[in-house]
C-alpha cells in the first residue's frame, strides 16, 4: 500500500464524498457526478485518482463504467494513524498529570 497516494487522494473533500457514496455499494460513473455538480470529466479525473490510489476500482460493462470501494488502502492508512493516536493519548494523559500536579 502506498501511503502517500491514498493520503493525497483523501486530501480533497469531493474525492471523500465520492468514497462516502461508494460505501453503499458500486455506482455507475454517470451517477456520481449527480450531487456535485461537475462536469463526467470532472467526475472522471477524480475517480482516476482515487484508483491509482487503490482506493476504488471502475469495471466496464456494456457502455457504462462502474465504481466500487476498495477499503484496504484506507485501512492501512488508519493502522498507520492509529500508532499515533496512541502517542496522542499518552501525551494528553501526561499533560492532564502534569497540570493537576501543578494546580494550586
Amino acid at each position: 500500500m502506498n501511503l502517500d497516494r491514498t493520503f493525497s487522494a483523501l486530501g480533497d473533500p469531493t474525492r471523500r464524498a465520492i468514497l462516502a457514496r461508494l460505501t453503499e455499494g458500486e455506482i455507475a460513473l454517470k451517477d456520481i457526478a449527480e450531487p456535485f455538480q461537475m462536469s463526467q470529466t470532472g467526475v472522471t479525473r477524480h475517480v482516476k485518482v482515487l484508483s491509482d490510489a487503490g482506493l476504488v476500482s471502475v469495471s466496464k460493462r456494456g457502455r457504462t463504467r462502474y465504481c466500487r470501494l476498495h477499503g484496504a488502502p484506507m485501512k492501512a492508512a488508519w493502522t498507520w494513524l492509529n500508532d499515533y493516536q496512541k502517542f496522542w493519548e499518552n501525551s494528553l494523559a501526561n499533560l492532564a498529570k502534569h497540570l493537576e500536579e501543578t494546580d494550586p
